[in-house]
């Protein structure tokens, strides 16, 4: 027997958010920081070596199933995030930049992962068990504006959510995985309505998780979704009432004998290719490391800011929603949320691992929206107003001081923190954060008129905050972020020193400044000791201690220390081979 649903909506709480409205608020999402800046630290610029590596390669087809960098494999097996980069490269006009074409790609990536999300929500939400309670006499919402307004409210709740900004803007292996976790998300979840396009979606995200680098993760969503599927297909032939989702022929065993082989061939094809790595690093486990209450403090926070405010949200869905907790709108996202939640606490991939659950908090957090008292949506709204008008302001006051040295402490902080930067004034960045602006005071006034009762509006300001915040930072903000995050300063000071020489010899340097160095100064690096007579030599300070090992230090001379701007910790040594002495007459 069905337990009886929480929610309680009426038809006028669905209405339609303006789908112009919704565009505009995806596109002002995913553009900002795609032109006007390179590679940023460290992931990024790692990525993007790899990528331009392949697209240069004239090794044949087996040189893309191990991609090198200087001879290093990368350190989380993934190959079809390189594939795409890399054919992104190939394929572009010639006077498109590299890294540019690869951006436009992954931002297309963001996009769809948006798409995917909306549509596995909209199908999610149009299940029986999902929908609201019906009204004595009428007027409770329909079904499909209902599913309509919740899908509105998850894509708002995923655009809102923090960790999402940075990492959704990167052009690395994690965003490729979000993209390929959405698609199978949307599989599952499609499967009573979209038989065709729904193993269309399972096979990209099956596959795609495989040859991404995420094939666990993918593994046991297949069969948790195997298992929830199955258990809905029980409950559907031991109930003598077949509501109108229920009796779908999708349920058949042969959608569910779907699941089961894309999941099968997702996973053979990641042994077959070596994809497949079981890694599990168990919390205070290293000696000397820190203690378990300390690492569960760090992953507390973590899971905190990086999801918020779809976190709480959730929370409140699964309390609200705890007699449904075996329902398909339920189980599902709490599958996908819950499994890169252990992912992270179980490996050393952090927030990466944590970014594939954004997409099913944002989920869970859609279905708290028909449950909130008005006290709390007043509350959310209240808080997020301030929280955001506040950080445009700073971002704003910042920036002004930048240009003008007024106020005077921030002038200093941001001197301090990018010492050599030299700010200039952008008319087209800051016309886009103007408008931006004016948009969020437009989107306030909105909000707050008494008049507006849409079940998506508790969400409407705090996804609206985050791209204003964001569209603030990659305008008036982008060069000295780009400054501040790019090799390009220290390779330039590198240049200054070496011109282009016929080679660099190289000693432990790291994958980001291996790629930094062949992509900002076309520098041709050799390690040692195939590099040893190459007329420069870079050294890591890491490895000062036993170079006296690698090579006679008698051979070379200390030019000095090359460092980036905003971070001693990428320091480089410069070393210059010592002429040899011409002989006695």
């Amino acid at each position: 027997m069905n337990q009886p649903t929480p929610a309680i909506v009426a038809q006028s709480a669905v209405r339609r958010l303006p789908r112009i409205a919704l565009l505009l608020l995806c596109a002002a999402y995913v553009m900002p920081g795609m032109l006007g800046r390179g590679p940023w630290k460290s992931a990024d610029i790692v990525a993007f070596g790899y990528m331009s590596e392949l697209a240069k390669s004239t090794e044949g087809i087996a040189r893309w199933f191990d991609p090198l960098l200087l001879g290093l494999r990368p350190e989380t097996p993934a190959l079809l995030p390189y594939w795409i980069g890399a054919l992104a490269i190939k394929l572009a006009p010639a006077w498109l930049n590299p890294d540019l074409a690869v951006r436009i790609v992954f931002g297309l990536l963001l996009w769809c992962t948006f798409t995917a999300t909306w549509y596995a929500v909209y199908n999610l939400a149009r299940t029986a068990r999902a929908q609201p309670v019906a009204f004595a006499f009428g007027g409770e919402a329909r079904p499909t504006d209902y599913a309509r307004a919740i899908a509105d409210g998850a894509l708002l709740a995923l655009i809102a959510t923090l960790g999402l900004a940075q990492l959704g803007h990167e052009t690395t292996p994690a965003l490729a995985q979000l993209f390929f976790i959405s698609y199978l998300f949307y599989g599952v979840a499609a499967l009573p309505y979209r038989r065709n396009g729904a193993f269309v979606a399972l096979a990209i995200g099956s596959l795609g998780m495989a040859l991404s680098g995420a094939p666990t993760v993918g593994l046991v969503l297949g069969l948790g979704s195997l298992g929830i599927l199955t258990a809905e297909r029980r409950r559907i032939d031991a109930n003598d009432s077949y509501d109108e989702a229920d009796a779908e022929p999708s349920y058949s065993r042969a959608a569910i004998g779907g699941v089961a082989v894309a999941t099968v061939v997702a996973c053979a094809l990641a042994i077959g290719l070596g994809q497949l790595q079981w890694k599990i690093d168990l919390p205070g486990g290293q000696p000397g490391g820190p203690s378990t209450a300390v690492e569960l403090r760090n992953q507390f926070r973590l899971l905190l800011w990086f999801t918020w405010p779809a976190l709480p949200l959730s929370l409140w869905t699964l309390w609200r929603w705890r007699r449904q907790l075996m329902a398909r709108h339920v189980a599902l996202p709490l599958l996908f949320a819950g499994v890169p939640l252990l992912t992270t606490w179980f490996t050393d991939f952090s927030d990466r691992s944590l970014l594939l659950g954004l997409p099913a908090f944002a989920t869970l957090a859609a279905f708290a929206l028909p449950t909130l008292r008005r006290s709390v949506a007043a509350l959310i709204d209240w808080f997020t107003l301030l929280f955001f008008s506040g950080l445009a302001i700073a971002i704003w006051v910042i920036w002004v001081a930048m240009l003008t040295g007024v106020p005077p402490k921030p002038a200093a902080n941001v001197a301090r923190l990018a010492p050599g930067f030299v700010p200039h004034f952008q008319a087209v960045a800051f016309l886009f954060a103007l408008a931006a602006t004016l948009a969020w005071g437009w989107l306030v006034r909105w909000r707050t008129g008494r008049h507006r009762a849409a079940l998506w509006k508790t969400l409407v300001l705090p996804a609206g905050g985050a791209s204003l915040c964001w569209m603030l930072l990659l305008t008036l903000w982008l060069p000295l972020l780009d400054y501040a995050r790019s090799y390009a300063p220290q390779v330039r000071a590198i240049a200054e020193k070496v011109g282009q020489p016929s080679c660099i010899a190289e000693v432990a340097l790291g994958r980001p400044h291996i790629a930094a160095l062949r992509m900002h100064g076309n520098f041709n690096l050799m390690p040692l000791p195939a590099g040893k007579t190459c007329p420069w030599m870079l050294v890591s300070p890491d490895a000062i201690t036993g170079l006296h090992n690698i090579v006679r230090l008698d051979d070379w001379r200390l030019i000095g220390t090359l460092r980036r701007p905003s971070s001693p910790n990428d320091d480089l040594l410069l070393f210059q081979r010592v002429a040899a002495a011409p002989p006695a007459g």
